[in-house]
């Protein structure tokens, strides 16, 4: 990332909303920024492997899992899925597994905790649509930006 995203809130005040500080990092990348992609699904991950299965062109994921910790929405096969398709990274309103894997791969990963049971693979869920956890709204075509001070949202692309 270019800029650290404290020095994104004070020059874009108006244009960030600041997500709640309820992520824990668990991909190889610190700082990761990007245009969005939305999905909504719960415990079931069918949808969001086939998604990251297509050129991410360093678009960052958001995935809305209800806040689900029963499941892991995303683990190390999918992380390969989103390196190998140039996705900046993944923010997950729910869990993750193989942990250990995943911290040494190139991508960003921002879930709210770690869970070592496998999700569905029935393909239920909804792709580009607005979401909203941790007190933001996320909808496609809006900014995320993290790094190890937290995670924004804006409207357009900031410098």
């Amino acid at each position: 990332m270019i800029r650290s995203i404290c020095d994104l809130c004070d020059d874009h005040p108006d244009l960030v909303q600041v997500a709640e500080p309820v992520f824990t990092e668990y991909g190889g990348v610190r700082s990761f920024h990007g245009p969005i992609t939305t999905l909504r699904c719960h415990e079931d991950n069918l949808l969001l492997k086939t998604t990251l299965a297509t050129p991410g062109r360093g678009r960052v994921m958001v995935v809305d899992g209800g806040g689900s910790l029963r499941k892991a929405l995303f683990g190390d096969v999918l992380a390969g899925l989103a390196v190998q398709h140039g996705w900046a990274g993944v923010i997950i309103n729910g869990a993750v597994r193989d942990v250990e894997n995943t911290r040494d791969m190139p991508v960003g990963v921002r879930a709210l905790a770690a869970c070592p049971r496998r999700p569905l693979q029935s393909g239920a869920g909804e792709r580009d649509v607005a979401v909203s956890f941790a007190g933001v709204d996320f909808a496609p075509g809006m900014y995320a930006y993290a790094d190890l001070n937290g995670l924004i949202v804006s409207t357009r692309a900031l410098g």
